[in-house]
C-alpha cells in the first residue's frame, strides 16, 4: 500500500521547471472557464445515481458540502470501489479531484489511453482534497473514474468528486419518445412500442416509475407481472450525452392468470410454520396432531442428507430419548391425514442450518429426486419446502446470468425440482425459504462480481426462484438472522421493525436489477406467491418484532397505510400471508404470532 510522497519543495521545483520549457504556458482564465465538470452526481446529492458501487451508500453525515456524501465499507475481499464512466475528448488534458475521509482512500482514473492515474491518502481524519491529472489518448472517448478504500480497513467517505476539462462536444440527450402504446397483454406481460427518436442509441423502459429494461429498438415486452393487476409504463431515449425526459404514461391491466404452483386450494391468506419433527430444543416437542387449525401449511423440519454431496435425503423423526412425548409413526401418519382432511398442507422441509445440500453431480440430483419422493410417498405429504442455507448454493465465477445459470449445484437443483413437480402434478406444493443474503442481496451483488472477490453465494437463489416461478407455490424469505440489506431506495435496512419487512417484501413484488444492472432485471413474483418470514418469538431468532410491527408491515404492503420511511412501489391486497420459525417456538410464547395473524386476517 505504500506510495511515494512528493514534498512541497519538489512540487514547486517541478512547476518552475515546466513553466520554463518553451511551448508550455499556464492556462489562461478564459481557457479554464471553458472547461466543464464532467462527473455526474459528484456530490452524491442524488444517491448513487451515475455510480456503480460494490459496497456504498449515500449518507447525510459527514459531508464536505451539500446534503450528502458517499460512504463505502471495504470487506476482507472487497475494496468498496465506486466507479463512473464519463465521455471525454481524445488527446485532451483533464484534472480529477475530490474530497475524502478515512484510512487508505484512493481516487483515480482508468482507460485514459495513456497512463492511468491514481492518488491516495493513508489517513484523513477530516476532509482532505485529492487531485491528479491525465491526458487522454488520441482515440480515447471514455474514461472511468473511481474511488475505493483498502481491504478490511473500515468505512471511507468521498464527496464533491469532479473531472474538469474539455467537454465531449455539444451533444445533448435526445428528446422524449412519443407514440408509446400497448400491444398484446397477457396474465404476466405487456407488449409496448413507440416512435423512434432521432439521435437515440437505446431506450429505457419504466414500470410504475422503476426502470426495468433497456433495449436498442422501439419495442419491448415487460414480463414477470402479476395477473389481474394494473401497471403504468413510460420510456426514455438514451445516448452518450444522457437520458431524455420520460414519455407520456400508458397503462395496462394484465389478464387473470391460472395461479399455478399448487395454490388453488390454499386460503387467500395463509399462515405457514415450521414444526420441529426431527429434534427437540428449548421450545419442546409439539405433536403434529396438537398444531392448531390456524396453521395452513406445516413444514416438517428437517429432511437432511447423509452427506453434503450425496443427494440422499433422510427424514429421521425425533427419538424418544430426545422427545419423550413423540408420537409413533402410525400416529404421525394419521395426523398428516387429519390435517389434510381439514384443508391443511403438510410438507417435508429439506436443509435447515445443519443440512447442507450440494447437488454437484447428476447422480446426486437423481438420488435427491428418488429419496425425497420416498419420504413424500411414505408419509403421504403434499409437497416440498427448500430451506437450503449455509454453503448449499453458490455460483461459479463465470456464472453471471441468473436467467441462464450454469453452476452444477444450481442447474441440478432446478432440474430435480422440475422433475418432482412433473411427477406429482399441478397440486404439488413447492415452497422456498432462502435467507436475504441469497435473494435481496442480489440487488447489489451477484456471485463473485465484476472484479471478483465477492462471496459467490450472493444472490445464488435467484436463478432457482426464476426458473421455478411458474411452479412455485410460496416464497417466504427469512427476514431474520440477516445483516443490513439495501432496498430499492438505495438505503440499507436493518432488522428490528416493520421497515425491514416492508422493504424486503417490496423488492420481491416490484422486481429489481441484479447487481445494479438495469438491463438484467429479476421480475416480480405474484403477491399470492409471497409470505413474509419472521421469528415467532425473541427465542426463535434474531430479528423478532412485536405484533404491532407485524401489523404495520401488513398494513403498508396490503393497504399502503401505516407505512414508515420506506415508500413501496404499490400495494398488494393478495399478499399470501406470513411464515414463522417456528410452530414450536410460537407455542412456547403462548401462540402470540398465531393470534396476531388470526386477528389481522380474521
Amino acid at each position: 500500500m505504500d506510495r511515494p510522497h512528493r514534498t512541497r519543495s519538489l512540487l514547486a521545483a517541478l512547476t518552475a521547471a515546466l513553466l520554463a520549457v518553451p511551448g508550455i504556458t499556464v492556462l489562461s482564465s478564459a481557457a479554464r472557464a471553458a472547461d466543464a465538470d464532467l462527473a455526474r452526481n459528484g456530490g452524491f446529492e442524488s444517491g448513487l445515481d451515475g455510480w456503480t458501487c460494490t459496497a456504498g451508500t449515500a449518507v447525510g453525515s459527514p459531508v464536505h458540502s451539500g446534503a450528502a456524501a458517499l460512504q463505502a465499507t471495504p470487506a476482507g475481499s472487497d475494496n468498496a470501489q465506486c466507479a463512473q464512466t464519463v465521455t471525454v475528448q481524445p488527446d485532451a488534458q483533464y484534472t480529477l479531484s475530490g474530497y475524502v475521509r478515512g484510512s487508505y482512500v484512493y481516487l483515480g482514473a482508468s482507460g485514459t489511453g495513456t497512463t492511468d492515474v491514481s492518488t491516495w491518502t493513508q489517513s484523513a481524519p477530516d476532509w482532505q482534497r485529492l487531485t491528479t491529472t491525465f491526458r487522454t489518448g488520441p482515440g480515447t472517448t471514455k474514461v472511468t473514474l473511481y474511488t475505493h478504500g483498502w481491504y478490511g480497513t473500515g468505512a471511507y467517505y468521498a464527496d464533491d468528486i469532479s473531472l474538469t476539462g474539455p467537454g465531449a462536444g455539444t451533444a445533448q440527450p435526445p428528446a422524449a419518445p412519443t407514440g408509446l402504446r400497448t400491444g398484446t397483454v397477457t396474465s404476466s406481460g405487456v407488449a409496448l412500442s413507440w416512435s423512434a427518436v432521432t439521435g437515440a442509441t437505446g431506450y429505457a423502459v419504466y414500470r410504475d416509475g422503476v426502470k426495468v429494461q433497456t433495449v436498442s429498438g422501439t419495442s419491448a415486452t415487460v414480463g414477470g407481472l402479476a395477473a389481474a393487476t394494473a401497471y403504468s409504463f413510460q420510456v426514455t431515449a438514451v445516448n452518450d450525452a444522457g437520458e431524455s425526459a420520460k414519455s407520456a404514461t400508458v397503462t395496462a391491466t394484465t389478464s387473470a392468470g391460472s395461479g399455478g404452483g399448487g395454490t388453488s386450494d390454499l386460503p387467500a391468506h395463509a399462515l405457514v410454520g415450521y414444526l420441529h419433527a426431527t429434534f427437540a430444543n428449548g421450545s419442546g416437542y409439539t405433536r403434529l396432531a396438537d398444531v392448531p387449525d390456524s396453521w395452513d401449511i406445516i413444514d416438517l423440519a428437517f429432511g437432511e442428507p447423509t452427506s453434503a454431496t450425496s443427494g440422499d435425503i433422510r427424514f429421521d423423526r425425533c427419538p424418544v430419548t430426545e422427545c419423550p412425548n413423540v408420537e409413533s409413526d402410525a400416529e404421525f401418519k394419521a395426523a398428516v391425514k387429519a390435517k389434510q382432511a381439514a384443508g391443511k398442507k403438510v410438507l417435508i422441509s429439506i436443509g435447515g442450518a445443519n443440512g447442507q445440500v450440494q447437488l454437484t453431480t447428476t447422480a446426486a440430483r437423481d438420488t435427491f429426486v428418488s429419496s425425497v419422493s420416498k419420504i413424500i410417498d411414505d408419509y403421504g405429504l403434499d409437497g416440498l419446502d427448500i430451506d437450503f442455507e449455509g454453503h448449499s448454493l453458490s455460483l461459479d465465477a463465470d456464472d453471471t446470468d441468473f436467467k441462464n445459470p450454469k453452476t452444477p449445484v444450481i442447474v441440478n437443483l432446478i432440474s430435480a425440482l422440475k422433475t418432482l413437480k412433473a411427477r406429482y402434478g399441478s397440486d404439488f406444493v413447492l415452497t422456498m425459504a432462502p435467507e436475504t443474503f441469497f435473494v435481496q442481496m442480489g440487488y447489489q451483488y451477484y456471485g463473485t462480481g465484476q472484479w471478483g472477490g465477492q462471496d459467490p453465494r450472493c444472490g445464488a437463489y435467484l436463478p432457482v426462484i426464476h426458473a421455478l416461478r411458474d411452479d412455485l407455490t410460496l416464497l417466504h424469505v427469512q427476514d431474520y438472522n440477516s445483516g443490513p440489506i439495501m432496498g430499492l431506495d438505495n438505503q440499507y435496512h436493518s432488522m428490528g421493525g416493520a421497515d425491514f419487512h416492508i422493504a424486503m417484501t417490496d423488492m420481491l413484488l416490484t422486481g429489481f436489477p441484479v447487481a445494479g444492472d438495469a438491463g438484467n432485471v429479476f421480475p416480480p413474483l405474484r403477491p399470492d406467491q409471497i409470505a413474509i418470514g419472521m421469528p415467532a418469538s425473541v427465542n426463535a431468532g434474531n430479528g423478532h418484532v412485536a405484533p404491532a410491527e407485524v401489523t404495520k408491515a401488513l398494513d403498508c404492503l396490503t393497504k399502503k397505510t401505516n407505512c414508515g420511511s420506506y415508500a413501496t412501489h404499490g400495494s398488494w391486497p393478495a399478499l399470501r400471508g406470513l411464515m414463522t420459525w417456528s410452530v414450536n417456538w410460537d407455542r412456547f410464547a403462548n401462540w402470540e404470532f398465531q393470534k396476531n395473524f388470526d386477528a389481522y386476517f380474521g
